[in-house]
């Protein structure tokens, strides 16, 4: 796993090509509150039993609030195989603060 700047994010999310999976792994309010535009989301604690939802072999960038819960569950999923992770450094609250200021913050 690799940890990933939300300025990162940005670029691979505007370059041509496929862009990665965006695993969202807030709680169902949380994303209401605000989110990034076509994500995948399974929260946190639903992570083990949804798993084949995802490919191993997909890029996957986790996200949650501040970049801890998605780090555990990148560590999780590359435990069970998946080789293209990447942890989003600060969250959905880095995003909102370096890349969308419109963006509601909690």
């Amino acid at each position: 796993m690799e940890q990933l700047s939300v300025r990162a994010l940005q670029e691979r999310l505007a370059a041509p090509g496929a862009p990665p999976v965006i695993l969202d792994v807030r709680e169902g309010w949380e994303v209401q509150h605000c989110a990034l535009p076509r994500t995948t989301h399974i929260p946190m604690g639903q992570i083990p039993d949804r798993i084949t939802e995802l490919q191993t072999d997909q890029e996957i960038v986790v996200v949650c609030h501040h970049g801890v819960r998605s780090h555990h569950v990148a560590q999780f999923l590359e435990q069970q195989g998946f080789t293209r992770l990447y942890n989003l450094r600060g969250g959905i609250d880095a995003w909102a603060r370096e890349i969308d200021p419109t963006m509601a913050t909690y």
